[in-house]
């Protein structure tokens, strides 16, 4: 195992309603896995993140957080506003256009589509967003090249 050796992002962190439909979603609509569960007297939570993440480890975290826990965060009556939203979101970039489409389409199934698949400019690519069940929007792209951009201005 490796030790933190500089300052790293690492997380981010959303309130969940419903852990175990929060999971079912995310792992069922998204590319990412379960990779640790926590309970204690504050509530539940979950890390994921996508399969073998080693070298740069993110993680999506959700918190299911007891009434009076979740009202120190300004979590009222256990339903967290959306963290995300109206267009601020968790991306997802996939390989192939047609990954966006089948998320759209799998979206649509659920009554979750918030964005139709559609090109965008070229630095924004061809994307749909879906909503979680807390109404956070995740957006899923094809062609951003976040990824391909950040491997050549630093691989």
């Amino acid at each position: 195992m490796s030790t933190l050796t500089e300052a790293r992002w690492t997380h981010v962190a959303i309130p969940v309603r419903d852990i175990d439909r929060s999971i079912e979603f995310y792992t069922s609509v998204t590319p990412l896995v379960l990779v640790q569960q926590n309970a204690d007297e504050s509530g539940r939570s979950a890390w994921l993140s996508n399969p073998g993440q080693v070298q740069t480890p993110f993680v999506l975290v959700l918190g299911e957080f007891v009434p009076e826990v979740g009202a120190r965060f300004g979590i009222v009556d256990g339903k967290p506003d959306p963290t995300f939203s109206p267009w601020a979101h968790i991306g997802i970039e996939l390989p192939n256009r047609s990954d966006v489409d089948d998320v759209a389409a799998k979206a649509r199934e659920l009554g979750r589509l918030q964005w139709e698949p559609t090109q965008m400019a070229e630095h924004i690519g061809y994307i749909c967003a879906v909503l979680d069940p807390d109404g956070n929007v995740l957006e899923f792209s094809h062609n951003q090249k976040v990824f391909a951009t950040i491997q050549q201005l630093w691989g």
